[in-house]
């Protein structure tokens, strides 16, 4: 069974966060939970304000607004995509690890 690193587990969530366009809090450290709850919370926050971002110009550009053309419109759409699934991969690498520490023997 493999051991569970938290700081290789921070840093690749803040790798994700860093390649999904999320700015990670750069005094977070691995040694507090808080601290870690704090950043995932800041982190389904701004993926979910990504999201919205990438609705409202959609509806913009389904409005036709003429300050919004379809290449921008695609590319937050692929942003708020490429955000949520590295959201959806950190959410699965924590109940695996969670599903390993509950599965070790006491």
């Amino acid at each position: 069974m493999d051991a569970i690193n938290t700081n290789q587990l921070l840093a690749q969530l803040r790798e994700m966060a860093s390649k999904a366009g999320i700015a990670a809090d750069a005094t977070t450290s691995a040694g507090t939970g808080g601290e870690f709850g704090m950043l995932l919370k800041q982190s389904i926050r701004e993926v979910n304000e990504r999201q919205k971002v990438a609705a409202r110009l959609a509806k913009r550009f389904e409005l036709e607004d003429p300050d919004v053309d379809l290449a921008q419109v695609m590319v937050e759409k692929q942003k708020a995509s490429i955000a949520f699934e590295a959201l959806v991969q950190v959410r699965k690498n924590l109940l695996k690890a969670y599903q390993d520490i509950m599965s070790m023997p006491l």
